[in-house]
């Protein structure tokens, strides 16, 4: 078996990523796809994985409302997700929060130390890891494209598009609270979470930029620093660490497309954002269906052929 990338690993979107892992979808699908994923990040642990859970706030009682509706569907298939009091954490702002919910077993993580991690314990069980190279120049008797928004290059008939995003750290911040959890207001999508002594943020792009350049928007920069001041008043005036800018491979129901594509051609791709948390899951079921014939969880929902008879999935929120 040989892992090839035509760069080095984890440069892609991967090592843009903000790193972090729910299981609370609006899906059973993705909630499957999570829990399983759940299993080996609590196997790495710290340094990689940190359990700080995921609290998403709501705003207004619509909000609310949709939050109590996914929290629902997502204890039913066993996530241990709660209502909570986000007044707890030092600092933050919550007099506009009508209610909050959170899983305390999601996390952030460090997206590129993981990977890295991942293919050198390949590597150890004799997976011949090559960088710098075309896997279409290799002899294979199955290819898996696994290339996130640059996998359409490789199969055209791929629906995935490229979707610019970007990240903005600001830091340090005094006295910032370790456990404080990947925080999202519901409504705007705005995001962040703690890194060390600072702040990673990020939020649903207005006007959707669908494009392959990876450019950073200023005023987006700007727009962010200023909503953090607001959520969480301590970081107000913090400065600016750096912001980059990665690409989503997304689908046209933000969902992936997982499954043989062609004779001797398999797909994993167009995660739509989500990537880096359903990899874990992603990765040992296609395992499992390219050496067995079938896998452990149910692919059906992800495959190519969905588009061609329009059945097709809805996800409510596409956010990290």
């Amino acid at each position: 078996m040989v892992l090839a990338d035509r760069a080095e690993i984890a440069s892609g979107a991967t090592g843009k990523a903000m790193g972090g892992f729910r299981q609370q979808f609006s899906t059973e699908a993705e909630v499957r796809l999570a829990q399983e994923s759940a299993k080996l990040f609590r196997e790495l642990g710290a340094p990689l994985f940190e359990p700080v859970g995921y609290m998403f706030l709501a705003t207004s009682a619509a909000g609310w409302e949709r939050l109590h509706k996914r929290a629902s569907l997502q204890r039913s298939l066993g996530v241990p997700v709660e209502q909570v009091d986000p007044g707890r954490f030092e600092g933050l702002r919550t007099q506009d929060v009508h209610g909050a919910v959170a899983c305390w077993e999601d996390g952030v993580a460090e997206p590129a130390a993981v990977t890295r991690e991942l293919v050198r314990r390949a590597a150890e069980l004799g997976v011949d890891v090559r960088e710098r190279i075309d896997a279409r120049q290799l002899p294979a008797d199955v290819l898996v494209v696994a290339c996130g928004a640059a996998s359409s290059e490789l199969r055209p008939e791929l629906p995935i598009r490229p979707l610019c995003r970007q990240l903005v750290d600001v830091g340090p911040i005094r006295s910032l609270p370790v456990d404080l959890p990947m925080t999202i207001e519901d409504e705007t999508t705005f995001h962040f979470r703690r890194r060390g002594e600072t702040l990673r943020l990020a939020m649903t792009e207005a006007s959707p930029r669908w494009t392959s350049e990876q450019v950073v928007d200023e005023r987006l920069v700007d727009d962010w620093r200023a909503r953090l001041a607001d959520r969480f008043p301590p970081a107000a005036g913090a400065p600016l660490v750096r912001a980059w800018a990665g690409l989503y491979d997304m689908t046209p129901d933000a969902h992936p497309i997982i499954g043989e594509i062609a004779d001797g051609v398999y797909a994993a791709c167009g995660f739509s954002g989500h990537g880096f948390m359903q990899s874990p899951a992603v990765g040992r079921a296609v395992a499992q269906e390219l050496l067995f014939g079938e896998a452990e969880l149910d692919l059906s929902p992800y495959r190519l052929s969905r588009f061609a008879d329009e059945a097709t999935m809805h996800a409510e929120q596409v956010v990290l």
